[in-house]
Formats: structure tokens, C-alpha cells, sequence
């Protein structure tokens, strides 16, 4: 819808002060751009199920954001690092084609059986999801070379940086990969902040900064989400 035009005495007269790239985002900004997208029932009670178990899911920003993925890429075939009792599960699930399967890795048996529950409660059908509990860098190497259109991890930051080169392995050409955390409660863009965690997720970005095989862009969104195009070459 077109905004009305001011009335000759009503137009600004007076020089106007236009938002510049320094302008800081207010909390309150940041809240109603979380919130933009509201979590029904079903992404209520996985997250309920995370504060029980000490999970800290993918805010909701970051889940919408993640749907966004999905959809846009028509995902059939997802993988996810880090399932968690299910709340980026869901948001995947919602963007990906009807008939897409994500395949979900957790060292924590007891977290996917959450998970699997709040799937189930959403009205997933099992067979599109399959949970595997495990070390996700010894799951990995098992799942098919090109085979997926979206990489999903939430895990443990340390290993951050060795993910990638299996994402560029199971990722079809231009396929996304993404990573939560990426601001790191807000110690990435700190330099005095060198401890392992922090120091990880800073290398991460910056290999994907200067690795041509991929298109990342750094999104605010939640604790920050990097995400990355694999080129079609």
C-alpha cells in the first residue's frame, strides 16, 4: 500500500536525519524482529522441553530464518548437527517439501527421544526424519556425497570449523549450509576475546569469508546465523 503524500504545509521543511550503517539496534528492535514470526503450540512445548533438559535451542528469529532456507532452497534432503528435543527440527521441517526427510545427528539419545516426541506431536510423519545418535563427525562420513540441500549445525563450537569441509562433501552445488551461534552471545565481534569456544566460531567465519567456493553472509539473527551458498561449479 502507497503512503499518502504530505499536503504542501505538512511536507518537512527541515533537514532530516536518515539512519545511517552505524546505527545501533535497539533491544527493542531486536525483541520485535525475534518475535516477527510467532511459535505456535508445538514449537512452544519442544522448547518447554529444552529449558527442562538445559538444551539451548535456536531462538526463534533464527528458526524463521531457517525455515526461509529451506523453503527457498525446496529442501528435500536435510541434515542437522545437533537435534536437540526438536525446535530447529521443526523449523526445517515447515520449510522443506512435503516430502522432504531430515536427517538429524545427537550425541544425547535422551534429547532425540524429545525431539521425536515433539515431532510427533506436530504431526511429522516418521518417515520424514530419521534421528541418529551419535558423534556427528563420525556420523557424517556415512551419508551420501551430494545427496542434501541444506547443512544445519548447532553443536559443539570447537568443532565448528571441521564441519565444513563435510558440508562441502554432502551438499549438492548450491546448496546452504548454515551455523547457530555464529555472534557467540556477543564475543565474536569482542578481539579481546580469545577463548576456545569464541576463537572457533571467529576462524569459522572467516574461512568461509575467504573460501570461493562459498556465497556466506552473517545474519543478526537470534545469537547470529552464518550461512553459506555452495557455488554451482
Amino acid at each position: 500500500m502507497r503512503c499518502p503524500r504530505l499536503s504542501a504545509d505538512r511536507r518537512e521543511t527541515g533537514p532530516r536525519e536518515e539512519p545511517t550503517i552505524a546505527t545501533a539496534i535497539t533491544t527493542q528492535s531486536w525483541l520485535y524482529a525475534e518475535e516477527f514470526v510467532v511459535e505456535d503450540e508445538h514449537l512452544q512445548a519442544a522448547r518447554a522441553r529444552a529449558e527442562e533438559v538445559g538444551v539451548a535451542p535456536i531462538g526463534p528469529g533464527g528458526g524463521a530464518a531457517l525455515r526461509l532456507l529451506a523453503s527457498v532452497a525446496r529442501a528435500g534432503a536435510v541434515v542437522e548437527v545437533g537435534t536437540g528435543t526438536g525446535v530447529s527440527g521443526l523449523w526445517l521441517l515447515r520449510g522443506m517439501r512435503a516430502d522432504g526427510v531430515l536427517t538429524s545427528v545427537d550425541r544425547e539419545a535422551e534429547h532425540q527421544r524429545l525431539a521425536r516426541a515433539s515431532f510427533t506431536e506436530a504431526g511429522i510423519a516418521s518417515n520424514r526424519f530419521r534421528l541418529i545418535s551419535g558423534s556427528a563427525l563420525e556420523v557424517l562420513p556415512r551419508l551420501a556425497d551430494g545427496g542434501y540441500d541444506l547443512v544445519f549445525v548447532d553443536g559443539d563450537k570447537r568443532d565448528y570449523p571441521l564441519f565444513v569441509e563435510e558440508a562441502v562433501r554432502l551438499l549438492r552445488p548450491g546448496g546452504v549450509l548454515a551455523f547457530d551461534n555464529a555472534l557467540w552471545h556477543d564475543r565474536v565481534a569482542d578481539a579481546a576475546r580469545r577463548d576456545e569456544d569464541t576463537v572457533a566460531v571467529r576462524d569459522l567465519g572467516r574461512a568461509l569469508l575467504e573460501d570461493e567456493r562459498f556465497v556466506p553472509a552473517l545474519l543478526p539473527v537470534g545469537d547470529g546465523l552464518l550461512v553459506a551458498r555452495l557455488s554451482d561449479a
